[in-house]
Order: C-alpha cells, then structure tokens, then sequence
C-alpha cells in the first residue's frame, strides 16, 4: 500500500495511465478485427479500407507507447498480405 503523498500520487496516475491505455489497445483491437472480418467475408474493398483505417490507429499506438513498433509493423504487413491475396 502507498504510504507517502508521492508515492499515494504514483497510484493515482498509475491507474489513470492504465485506464486510457486499455481504450487505446480497445480500440486498436476494434479496427484489426475489422480487418480480419472484412477479409474472412472475402470483401477486398472493404478489407482495404479497412486496413486504411486500422493502419493510423496502430501507429498511434506505437507513439503512445502501448505497442511496440516491430510489433505494429508485423501486424500491418501480414495483415496487408492476406487483403492483397484476396482473389
């Protein structure tokens, strides 16, 4: 338990940091899964404007320190092959 008034402050902003971090991958996962229902229905334009707008938002993840960048880069790279194999 924090005892002292800084690390009482710590607390308190670790669990704000927490808070919108978890929005953010939320909403991350929102628009991947997006893209991954566009492509299962075999739609290629709408997986391609999907990932069009899943691209920024896992980008913005990576400024924001909740993914990785490499990570981010897998995703979109793998994600940008499947919707390209998409006859």
């Amino acid at each position: 338990m924090a005892n002292t008034p800084q690390s009482k402050k710590r607390a308190r902003q670790s669990e704000t940091r927490f808070a919108i971090n978890k929005m953010r991958r939320s909403r991350i996962r929102t628009f991947l899964r997006k893209v991954e229902e566009a492509i299962a229905s075999g739609d290629k334009d709408a997986a391609s404007a999907a990932l069009r707008a899943a691209q920024p938002e896992l980008m913005r993840g990576v400024t924001k320190g909740v993914v990785h960048k490499n990570t981010a880069a897998r995703k979109m790279s793998r994600l940008a092959s499947r919707v390209k194999a998409i006859s």
